[in-house]
């Protein structure tokens, strides 16, 4: 079985120019960090080829992706806590947006200080588990 982060904003307007540049460096810096090459990382989908065309109208699509986590469970934790930091960086960077962060069916509660993240997601020693789980 395989468990995913789905992740998107929608509002009125699209993304501004500078809103653009923002997530295209937000999108390249986290790629760069990424612990694992071999693992699925960020993946913003087309903004061209999503279901409503992505021309943040009318409360719009204006960003949307997911990440399919590792089937190793050692990875499972830093894969997951890199996301969810990465989507905190974009949902920083496009403002006044409606955003839906979720791994399946279950949601993943926004936090004004935090971010995205779960209980025990950056503990050290839960990560050093076995498994890390």
């Amino acid at each position: 079985m395989s468990v995913s982060v789905y992740y998107g904003a929608r509002r009125a307007r699209p993304l501004t120019a500078a809103e653009s540049a923002a997530v295209e460096r937000v999108v390249t810096t986290r790629a760069r960090s990424f612990p694992y090459d071999d693992e699925e990382s960020l993946y913003l989908y087309d903004a061209d080829g999503d279901d409503d065309g992505g021309d943040g109208g009318d409360g719009g699509q204006i960003l949307a992706g997911s990440t399919k986590l590792p089937v190793d469970p050692g990875r499972w934790l830093p894969v997951l806590a890199h996301v969810l930091d990465s989507v905190t960086e974009l949902r920083r960077a496009v403002a006044e947006a409606e955003w839906h962060v979720h791994l399946d069916d279950v949601d993943v509660p926004w936090d004004e200080a935090e971010g995205y993240t779960l209980p025990g997601l950056h503990d050290a020693d839960l990560g050093a588990e076995p498994g890390g789980l």
